[in-house]
């Protein structure tokens, strides 16, 4: 995968930068100490560049009702600088694109896994029908910074998406909290800032690596898309029922395969958290098959190593895997921690 001289990151620049590789190419990996930039980042410290996500605007007067007739969340109330997350279905249910939204009370910004914005327009772009919007992909002049602190110490004053994970958004409530989950006190946001502005928008913070933000992300129980998800998820089997989608709003696409399952609560895969043997030296690929005494059950999704709990990793697994028996991950045991209930 080549980089767009336009979006290659200025970080990569930096002492000790390492690009990242596949989706993430174009952004810095880590500095030469991915330990070190996880605690950094850990204690609001460090800021991550992922300018290679792309970033969608979204105007015109109609714009919060277009995007809510379509995706899974509830949009037509969204005030000015409050973040939602939202999905585009497939019609069969099947996620096709996961949507960071902020709004700024003339523009809705969207940012989205790195390329695929280009899919996303084209698609928004073939529904506006008669519609007052303008859709524009603005990933060349806009960029993403990421950064994890308290909840109580985030400025408000730039734009940003704060990812609602892990309290329930809206009518999900009825899940209830994620008690004792990891990243309960713990706010992650991105924020939207010109690209030609994105190494003087990082301050004085310290540079920080991707794979310590997707460590967290791991820690977390976060589903990415194209990592958690294939061709076939639907938003139960990666917990995304819990902040990205609303079960009473109007009809949109996908939305009789999101009432179907939900309704008889049996998702065929689910998302699991993994605590990795951390004896050997090496950890298993994303990939890996996960076995459960002789029968493979599942596939690693997301594997990472962080600073105080050791090998960690996400898997997605058959539904009906019994929860309280340890698995075999890529070779590695593994013992596994519910998230998506079965």
């Amino acid at each position: 995968m080549t980089t767009s001289t336009s979006t290659r990151s200025p970080f990569l620049d930096l002492p000790g930068a390492v690009d990242g590789d596949g989706r993430d190419v174009g952004v810095a990996a880590h500095y030469g100490d991915p330990l070190r930039e996880q605690r950094l980042l850990s204690e609001g410290l460090g800021v991550v560049d992922v300018g290679n996500r792309g970033v969608v605007t979204v105007t015109g007067p109609d714009r919060l009702s277009w995007l809510h007739s379509m995706t899974t969340q509830a949009l037509t109330g969204l005030a000015p600088r409050t973040s939602a997350e939202t999905l585009v279905l497939s019609p069969k249910g099947h996620i096709e694109h996961a949507l960071h939204v902020v709004d700024d009370g003339e523009t809705t910004w969207i940012t989205v896994e790195p390329g695929t914005s280009p899919a996303l327009v084209a698609w928004l772009e073939s529904m506006r029908f008669m519609l007052r919007v303008e859709v524009a992909d603005v990933t060349a002049d806009f960029a993403v910074l990421g950064e994890a602190s308290r909840a109580e110490s985030l400025d408000g004053e730039r734009l940003a998406w704060v990812d609602p994970w892990p309290a329930p958004v809206g009518d999900t409530a009825l899940y209830g909290p994620l008690e004792g989950h990891p990243g309960a006190d713990r706010a992650w946001r991105e924020v939207i800032v010109p690209r030609a502005d994105l190494l003087a928008a990082a301050g004085d913070r310290a540079p920080v690596g991707l794979w310590a933000a997707e460590t967290l992300r791991v820690q977390a129980w976060r589903p990415r898309l194209g990592l958690e998800t294939d061709h076939r998820t639907i938003p139960h089997e990666v917990d995304w029922l819990r902040s990205a989608v609303h079960l009473h709003k109007g009809c949109y696409r996908g939305q009789e395969t999101v009432a179907r399952v939900h309704n008889l609560g049996r998702p065929p895969r689910r998302l699991v958290f993994l605590h990795l043997d951390g004896s050997g030296h090496g950890l298993p690929d994303p990939g890996a098959a996960v076995m459960a005494g002789e029968k493979e059950v599942g596939r690693l999704t997301s594997v990472a190593r962080h600073h105080e709990e050791g090998p960690i990793a996400l898997a997605v697994i058959k539904r009906n895997t019994p929860v309280d028996i340890d698995l075999v991950a890529g070779g590695v045991a593994a013992a596994q921690t519910v998230v998506v209930a079965p």
